[in-house]
Formats: structure tokens, C-alpha cells, sequence
């Protein structure tokens, strides 16, 4: 087990085991056996090191040393690739159960349809969707083009599906579950890398894979669970780029006589960190997130905000007196050009089918009711396309219809109003007291892993505010960038399963609060290893009970999955039974 502080099990400045910065009386003293208190070197906080399970976990296993070190290197990926393997299995479980047009599939699974097959979404018939479940072959693409309010990338993907499996439930959800899977992958490997610990990435990575919400979306061709993909990519791309650019300042500073690395203003002010590649792909990741739905626009701010707050703390961390100013001379532009004007291009490009077909909708509205226009220097496809996202966006800012299963984006944490996205009843059911049986496909996160959430967000808000942990920070920010846009549109009908875009934050800010139940390793770190320090059976008996109340609560969870695993798959269960899983009145 390993906790949220990352323990210096990789070694330290050379020269200076324990990793401080002595003064010279200190150094004096250390010929009489003074040992000074451990404190975390200046390249540890600028590049924490990755935590090891202690040498207890093995000897209980009675696996020896080299054997050991071995699992530990494999384990960075082996870990995370068993968690999506799991992950994997239970999403493409029957997935093309139910064989039906379950809730917004009826415009996106025929949308992808006909833009992988003539470049721009067609015009279908009210009363098309049977004829597809039936018979597919039989049914045409409408030629005439359709009138649709988001972008296309997330319609690309669903129809790569259908051109690998068909125009089928199983090719509309196919890519979706790909998605769904290698995201769980992701978080594995993002919570490895924002806690330094393979065991709470694995286990970030394991409450995604049990969450119901994104378990459902992972099985349904809707637009949300691909705005969530690129979403998650992106901030892993963030992260990654946090770190190589540390590394970086952490190279270039200075290394005083006894090996120790020092702290330098002038380089860390002037410092260029030169080419950034995983902040350009955060980039491209945010535009395909926005060409997805356009509430990855609002993620695009947040990140790209965050992401210069991050070059600010290292700055200041390597010894910059005036940080700000510094990023700001040499930070706010790279970062700048490499996000948003890249999201913007490769939002502009998702749009090459609608372009070059010279058939979508609005496609030639430039050069018929907008000839007339001041813009009229501009190329028409340009013109055009501006005038369809105007009309878009009236659309959405004017939805206010009112539908059975909208929710307000208040009750979302303690999961007020789930959508049924199907649901069928059955007679004739002897198993039942009612004598009925109950089909349902209910997009609701897991309860007790949403519940627990809601005292991780309070405990992650502490940790920011009262300990200025960036961690906390970024996965706060993760979730505001995908909650708060929707408080702006509190009149626009909306549903729970938006939330989806943040559930992986929720999931890294519970296992940052079980990190903190866990604890850190009693006799860890420079010290312990030099023997300078005693056991403390304290410290142990905390850590112990640490430990059993996460498996506890990890083990409610999952239990709470399987519970609810018949809503989720559209599974046929007595009624009475149904009902039984009806913890909430507005849940029906």
C-alpha cells in the first residue's frame, strides 16, 4: 500500500543522503552524530519521486528481493493494463444488448451512418429505427441534408464502429466501448503519475471501471463518454507535459560543492523550456473535445489556465523571485499558441466532410441568402459555416422544453434524477410477486462511489486551500471545468449524464481521500533506511486500520456495482426486485 505523500525511495541529492540543505554548523556537527530533521530536496519537489511498496509487502509474499524489483518495474503498466482488461470485459459484455434505438442513439448512430458514407448527415424518417434493427441493408441514406446541433468528430467515431461491424446496436456502441475501456487505461496511468503511487493509479483506474455512469455511456453511442475521452487525454497530456517541463528546470539548475541542487533566480526567470509536445497534443485533444460537444470549450479555458499556474510554481519552486513576471515574459505565449489556436484548427478541420461535399446543411448559405454580406471577402465555406454555429447556438441557449428526465445541475453530485435511457416490462413473469419482470438501462453513477465523492470533493478543496497541493488543485479544476458551465444554463433543459465528462476526476479525488485514510508507511523514507530511526507500533496499527477501512469502502463499491449491475445492462429481474434498487422516489 502506498499513500498520496510520495516517500523518497528513489535517493536523493548525491552528497546529501537525507536530502536537506544543511548550514555549516550542521555540517560540523555530523561527526558527533547529529542527524538534522529530513526535508524534501529542492529536485524531489521539483520531480517527486515514483513511491515502492515497502520491503514487509514481499517478505509477507516470500518473494525474493530481485524478484522483487522486477514486479515493481512491470507493474507500472502491468498494473494499469489488468485494471482495463477487467474494465474491457464488462463493457463489451453483450453489448449489443438491448437490440433496440435506446434514448439519443436514434440521432447519432444514423448521423455517423451517413457521414461515413457521403460526408454530411442526412435527413431521416421519424419512423426509420425499426426497419434498421430488422434490416439494415434495407434502408437508404437520405440524401437530403439534416439539420444537427453538434459538431461532428463524436459521429466520425460512433461511425467508424458501423463501418467495422455495421450499421448494428453492436457497430454504433463498438468504438464508444473502446473508448470507454482505454480511458480507464488513462486514469491508471494519469493517477499514477499525479500521486507517484502504481497502487492508487490502479485503484483510480479501478473506481472508473465500477462507476455505473460511465459504465453505461460506455455502452451507448452518445456524444458525452467521447467529450470525456479527449477531456481526460488532454489533462493526461498536461500532466505529462508538468513534469518533463520540472525536469527541465530541474537540469538547469546549479549543483553546489557537495553535490546538492540549488536553487538559481536568473534561471529560473530566463529559463526557455523550449519545445513542449505534450502541451500541443493537450491541444489537439481539447479541439477534438470541442468538435465533439462545445462544452469542451469551456475545458479548454480551464486547462489552459491551469496549465500556467503550473509553469508559475515551478518557477517559483527553482528560485525565481518574480514568477509571474517570468511566465509571462516567456510561458503565456508558447502556451497560449500551442492550445487554443490548435484546438480552434482542429475544430475548423472536423469539419472537412460537411466542406468539401458541398452538401450539408447551411452548407451554401453564403452564397445564396448571405451573398449580400459585409464578410463577403471571406471564402464561402467560411461564411457559411459561422452562420451554422450562430443558428446552433440559439438553439441550445433556447432549449427549454421541458422532458421527464432533466435534472438541475445542483442535484447531480447525490444523483437526484438518473435518465432511463430503456426500459421494457414483461408479463407472464413467475418469478416475481407481480407476476411482471423489468428491462431497464439506467444511466446512474454508482450511489455509494458518488456519495463518497461528494466528502472526497470537500476533502480535495481543503487540501488546495489549507495545503496548497497542486494535485488537489488540478483535479478540482477537472471537475469545475465540467460542472460549473452547466449552473450558467439552468433554464436549458439538461440531464445527469453530462456529468460523465467529470466522473474521472471524482474517482481521482475519492482515491486522494483514500490515500490520506491509508496513510503513509511507518518506517519509510531516508531516515528508516539508514536505521536512524526506530519502529513505531503506533504508526503501524494507524496504517493497519487505514488499510482495512479503504478495502472496506473499495468493496462496498463494487458490491454497489454488481447490486445495480441489471440497470445498467438492461438485465430482465422481477419487479418487486426492480423496485427494490429504487433507492430514491425521483430515481422512478
Amino acid at each position: 500500500m502506498t499513500s498520496t505523500a510520495p516517500e523518497t525511495q528513489r535517493g536523493h541529492d548525491a552528497g546529501d543522503p537525507l536530502g536537506e540543505q544543511p548550514t555549516l554548523w550542521q555540517r560540523r556537527l555530523r561527526r558527533f552524530g547529529h542527524v538534522p530533521r529530513p526535508e524534501t530536496s529542492l529536485r524531489d519537489r521539483l520531480d517527486p519521486p515514483y513511491t515502492r511498496p515497502g520491503r514487509q509487502v514481499w517478505s509477507v509474499l516470500a518473494i525474493p528481493p530481485h524478484v522483487a524489483d522486477r514486479l515493481v518495474r512491470w507493474s507500472g503498466w502491468g498494473g494499469p493494463l489488468l485494471v482495463t482488461l477487467v474494465a474491457g470485459l464488462l463493457r463489451f459484455w453483450r453489448l449489443d444488448q438491448p437490440h433496440a434505438v435506446i434514448f439519443d442513439e436514434t440521432y447519432y448512430a444514423k448521423d455517423a451512418w451517413a457521414l461515413v458514407n457521403q460526408g454530411y448527415e442526412g435527413s431521416w424518417p421519424k419512423d426509420v429505427d425499426k426497419q434498421i434493427l430488422n434490416d439494415p441493408s434495407s434502408v437508404p441514406i437520405p440524401a437530403d441534408p439534416g439539420y444537427v446541433v453538434h459538431p461532428p468528430v463524436g459521429k466520425w467515431i460512433i461511425g467508424l464502429g458501423e463501418q467495422l461491424f455495421g450499421f448494428t446496436p453492436f457497430g454504433w456502441r463498438f468504438m464508444v466501448a473502446v473508448l470507454g475501456t482505454v480511458s480507464v487505461l488513462l486514469l491508471c496511468r494519469i493517477g499514477r503519475r499525479l500521486f507517484r503511487s502504481t497502487f492508487l493509479g490502479c485503484l483510480a483506474g479501478l473506481l472508473l471501471a465500477v462507476d455505473g455512469l460511465h459504465f453505461v455511456m460506455s455502452r451507448t453511442a452518445l456524444l458525452d463518454l467521447i467529450v470525456m475521452f479527449f477531456v481526460l487525454a488532454a489533462f493526461g497530456c498536461l500532466v505529462a507535459d508538468r513534469d518533463r517541463s520540472r525536469r527541465r528546470l530541474a537540469d538547469a539548475l546549479p549543483v553546489d560543492e557537495e553535490g546538492v541542487l540549488r536553487p538559481d533566480a536568473r534561471i529560473a526567470e530566463t529559463l526557455r523550456l523550449e519545445w513542449r509536445p505534450w502541451r500541443l497534443a493537450a491541444g489537439v485533444m481539447l479541439g477534438l473535445a470541442f468538435a465533439t460537444k462545445w462544452n469542451g470549450l469551456y475545458v479548454l479555458a480551464a486547462f489552459g489556465l491551469m496549465t500556467v499556474l503550473w509553469d508559475v510554481g515551478a518557477r517559483r519552486t527553482a528560485g525565481a523571485v518574480r514568477p509571474y513576471q517570468a511566465v509571462l515574459r516567456r510561458d503565456l505565449v508558447p502556451a497560449f499558441v500551442s492550445t487554443v489556436p490548435v484546438a480552434i484548427v482542429t475544430y475548423v478541420v472536423s469539419w472537412t466532410g460537411w466542406i468539401v461535399t458541398d452538401k450539408g446543411y447551411y452548407r451554401n448559405w453564403a452564397a445564396t441568402e448571405g451573398k449580400d454580406s459585409s464578410w463577403s471577402w471571406l471564402p464561402d465555406w467560411l461564411r457559411s459555416l459561422w452562420h451554422y454555429e450562430n443558428q446552433v447556438y440559439d438553439f441550445h441557449v433556447g432549449l427549454t422544453s421541458g422532458h421527464t428526465y432533466e435534472s438541475n445541475p445542483w442535484s447531480w453530485l447525490v444523483l437526484g434524477r438518473p435518465v432511463s435511457y430503456f426500459y421494457e416490462e414483461q408479463t407472464g413473469c413467475e418469478e416475481s410477486a407481480t407476476g411482471k419482470c423489468a428491462s431497464e438501462v439506467l444511466a446512474i453513477g454508482t450511489p455509494l462511489l458518488w456519495w463518497l465523492a461528494c466528502f472526497a470533493l470537500a476533502y480535495v478543496l481543503w487540501r488546495w486551500f489549507f495545503r496548497r497541493d497542486w494535485r488537489a488543485g488540478a483535479i478540482a479544476c477537472g471537475v469545475v471545468a465540467g460542472w460549473l458551465p452547466w449552473f450558467f444554463y439552468q433554464e436549458r433543459t439538461i440531464f445527469l449524464f453530462y456529468a460523465v465528462v467529470f466522473v474521472p476526476f471524482l474517482c481521482l479525488a475519492v482515491t486522494m481521500m483514500l490515500g490520506a485514510i491509508v496513510g503513509p508507511a511507518a518506517g519509510t523514507g531516508a531516515r528508516a533506511e539508514l536505521g536512524l530511526t526506530a519502529p513505531d507500533p503506533s504508526g503501524e496499527r494507524r496504517r493497519t486500520l487505514g488499510v482495512i477501512a479503504v478495502g472496506v469502502l473499495v468493496l462496498l463499491v463494487i458490491w454497489n456495482f454488481i447490486y445495480f449491475w441489471p440497470l445498467y445492462t438492461g438485465t430482465s429481474i422481477p419487479e418487486d426486485l426492480w423496485r427494490d434498487r429504487m433507492w430514491l422516489d425521483t430515481w422512478v
